[in-house]
Formats: C-alpha cells, structure tokens, sequence
C-alpha cells in the first residue's frame, strides 16, 4: 500500500517553501527563483556539447585518437538517450528532487574525470559518464516544472525554458571558441564544476517538493529492452552512411538488434507492475501527438544548428569564430514568439492553433531554405531563419507542456522522459539521414575547384531542408489532430496509485 509523506528533514532543509504563505504577494516570483537553479542544471547539458565539439581538433591535437573522434560525441549521446526515461521513471517512483540532484552529480564527476583524460579511449568513457548524467538533467527539469507549475500557467514561464536554449545553442559556440583560444582544452569540461555545483546548491535550497514513498518494483528487465533499443537505434543512426554503408552487416544488424528489443520491450511493459515507460501513456492522443512533435523538432533544431552555420561559413563566407551568432535570426524570433505564445495560452487555454502555427512556419522556413544556391544572400537565408525561429517558438516548448497535461501528476517523470526521448532520438535520425543527403551532394567535389564545390555545397544544403520541410509538412498536419483538452489550474497533488490506475487525464481524446 503506498502512502504519501513529506520530504524527511535531511533532504529539505528549513526554509520558506517556494507555495508557503510567507510570500502570498510574489508567487511567481518565488517559482522563478526556483527555476532558475532547475534551468542552469539544464543548460550544463546544451553547452557541453558545442563547447567540446570545437575544442574537438585541440583534444585530438593533444590525445591523438583522430579515428576515435566521433566517439566523443556517441558515447555522450548515446547514454543520454538511454538513461533518459529511466532517470524520469526513477523521480516518479522515489523523490524527484533527489534523483534530479544525483544526475547532476553524475554529471560533474564525469566532467572533471573527462577534464583529466589522459587518452582518448578514457575521454569516451568518461563521456559516457557525463551523457549517464546528462540524460536526467533535461527531463528532470521538465519534471519538476511540472510539479511545480500547473499546466495552464506553464505558459508564463516558458519564456525562460526557451532562453535556455538560446543561451546554449548561441554561448556554446563563443564559449567553445574562448577556451579553444584562450584556455587549456580541460576547461571545456571543468567549466561545468562551477556551473554545476551554484545549479547544485542553488536546487538543495530552494527545491521544496513532496515525496511519494511507495513499495515499488524496479523494471530491470524493461530498462535493459529498452537502453538495448535505443542504443543499437542510436548506433544505426550513427554508422550508417557515415562510418559503414546503410547496407552493410554492421547496420542492418544493429537495426535487427533494435527490432528485436523494441519487440521485447513493449512485451515486457505489457506484464511489468511499475514499467519504465507505461504504454497506457500512449492511450491519450494528445501524449502521442506530443511525442511525434517533439521528434519532429529534434529534427529541425539539430538540423538547422549543425547544416546553417556550415553554409553560412562555407558559401557565404561568414566568421567561423562568431559561429554561434549566425544563429541569432533564428533564436531571437523563436524567443520572443516563445513568450508571446506562453502568455496567450495562459490567458486562454488554448494551444493547438500554436502547434498549426508552428507546423506551417517551420515548412515555410525550411522551404525557403531548399531553394539556397552559391548566390543567395544573407538577407534571404536571415529571411527563412527567422520563420524557422517563429516555428520553433510556437511550438517547441510545448509539447512537454501538452504530454504533462495529459497523464496523471504521478506520471509526469515517464511522460517528460518518453517526450526528450522522441526529441533526442528524432535529432540522432535527423544527422544521420541529413548527413547520408549531403554526403552524395558533395561526392567528388574538392575546394580546390571552388566555384563547383561551393554550387555542390549549397545544393547539398539546399537538399538536406527539402527533407526537412517534408518532415515539418507531416508536423503540420499531425497539428490538426491535437484535442483542446483543458489546460490543469492547480499544481499537481503527488497522491501515487497502483499500478492498476486508471488511464491518463485525457484518454478521452484517442
């Protein structure tokens, strides 16, 4: 029998909570302070990764290793996305706050062990380490946004979620190319410890959330279904067209490894008593339809953060030092619309006309972007960037927001975890099939004769947003299907149920 109690006194510490009525006058004002120390332990995951990828030539200039050099970047990626509805799974069952701050421990001790490599085979371990705790800062995150703030006022605080993204997609960069110059490689890892431990002390403090304590049985046979799923998934997005032919044994075996564990793994749901991803989630549309759309806009962020800056600098001639401000057409629109579209669905409740929204500017965006050529202007590209960036804002934030709404309080761990999963997934696929399109575009062209690279280049850029603005279409029209199911008012009570419980809030609308 499961019961509820508060948090014992070692994990909170004497303090005004963030609901007490201490400061009945400044709620939201206390809810931010609280999530901003939420939101730094986030956004040590967004900047870790494009600080280390351009310190990437010095690392490999100092540990060798250049054949390992994509490994950095999976091994991080590859343990993020397989802990990362186990860590969301976790906080439901346990305490959140305590799960939320152990994934931030993790991910110090692999930055400074990272930090300390001395090989590159140590770099990739100590990677996966950091990736290990990487995979909880997000949906830990999101978790305790939801337990914090009711969905229907979510909107108001979409803002910040959103300038987190643009701090570490634009800082990461400029911070990469500051240590890179200025500084030992190590700092690109070490710079995390300070961040990290402020994130750290700041979330102890101020963190104030109810604990449900309750007889649980860990799903051990899904988690290893699943990470095998995901890991071989990753793999094949990884390999294939890159390192081995989409063809060959080693990808067509991974991918059969995935079906098999995918196959395994929904079986095992099926029968487990506190499953690690609850596929009664999946009853409610709107929970699908969220997971669907946060795989779509992987797509287009990794997509646009990796193939824009490229075309900027290759053909347009662009810094590659300020290569995180080319990005700046983009990101700002995408917040201020962010936080225009967060306010409104405060104020009314409504949110799928934002996600129709968001589907037609992201096509317009990306088909604008297949059209790009050796001549097309700054201008132009600013012009197409901008309407990516709109699309983003309308949407992007949202559909954590919509899945949170839609499952019962004590499943929001599972539903934000499914949720970053589709989105990181989504981005991995996205690379790897980007990567396979302008791979063929550019084959046999060399700088050397520049006037034809540069064409190949542009129509290998232009080809790869053709396939995203295909991606948006389908985005577009899965809009249309999302229910206008109310929006919560009240925080969530954490009252843990059986595993028999009924279905989620609105599985009514599948």
């Amino acid at each position: 029998m499961s019961r509820t109690e508060k948090e014992p006194a070692s994990e909170r510490p004497t303090r005004p909570a963030v609901t007490s009525p201490a400061a009945p006058s400044s709620p939201e004002r206390s809810v931010r302070l609280v999530l901003a120390g939420v939101l730094l332990a986030m956004l040590l995951a967004m900047l870790d990764n494009a600080i280390v990828g351009t310190a990437m030539p010095t690392i490999v200039g100092d540990l060798g290793g250049l054949k390992q050099i994509a490994w950095v970047v999976t091994a991080y990626t590859l343990l993020s996305a397989i802990s990362t509805p186990v860590w969301g799974k976790l906080g439901d069952l346990f305490s959140r706050k305590t799960v939320f701050l152990t994934s931030i421990v993790v991910f110090l001790a692999g930055s400074v062990l990272a930090g300390a490599a001395w090989s590159m085979p140590a770099l990739i371990g100590f990677r996966a380490l950091q990736g290990l705790g990487a995979g909880g800062l997000a949906v830990g995150a999101f978790s305790i946004i939801g337990a914090l703030v009711p969905p229907r006022e979510r909107g108001r605080y979409q803002g910040m979620t959103a300038s987190v993204m643009v701090v570490g997609t634009i800082g990461g960069p400029l911070l990469g190319g500051v240590i890179t110059d200025g500084l030992d490689w190590r700092w690109a890892f070490y710079l995390n410890v300070p961040l990290g431990l402020v994130a750290l002390a700041w979330c102890w403090w101020m963190l104030d959330l109810p604990v449900s304590r309750a007889k649980v049985r860990i799903d051990y046979a899904g988690i290893v279904a699943l990470s095998t799923a995901i890991a071989s998934v990753v793999l094949v997005a990884t390999w294939g067209g890159v390192d081995y032919a989409w063809t060959s044994a080693q990808v067509l075996g991974a991918a059969g490894v995935a079906a098999v564990a995918l196959a395994a793994f929904l079986a095992i749901e099926r029968r487990a008593v506190e499953p690690v991803v609850p596929l009664k989630l999946f009853r409610s549309r709107n929970m699908t339809l969220s997971s669907l759309s946060a795989l779509i806009y992987g797509v287009v962020m990794f997509g646009a953060v990796l193939y824009l800056p490229l075309f900027q600098q290759t053909v347009q001639g662009a810094s590659a030092a300020s290569s995180g401000l080319l990005l700046l057409p983009m990101m700002v629109p995408m917040l201020v619309v962010a936080q225009v579209t967060g306010r409104s669905m405060s104020a009314t409740g409504r949110y799928r006309i934002f996600f129709v929204l968001g589907g037609a500017f992201l096509t317009a965006g990306a088909a604008l972007l297949a059209t790009v050529d050796a001549g097309t202007g700054r201008l132009a590209t600013g012009l197409a960037m901008a309407l990516l960036g709109a699309g983003l804002g309308f949407a992007a934030q949202l559909s954590t927001t919509i899945a949170l709404n839609s499952v019962e309080p004590k499943d929001m761990g599972a539903a934000s975890g499914a949720v970053t999963l589709f989105r990181t997934v989504g981005g991995s696929l996205g690379v790897a099939a980007f990567g396979s399109i302008f791979t063929r575009a550019v084959a046999g062209r060399t700088p050397a004769d520049k006037g034809a690279y540069l064409d190949a280049f542009a129509g290998g850029t232009g080809q790869v947003f053709l396939a995203v603005a295909v991606v948006c279409a389908a985005g577009f029209v899965l809009a249309w299907f999302f229910k206008e199911v109310p929006l919560r008012g009240k925080a969530p009570a954490p009252a843990p149920a059986p595993a028999s419980a009924s279905a989620p809030a609105d599985t009514s609308a599948s």
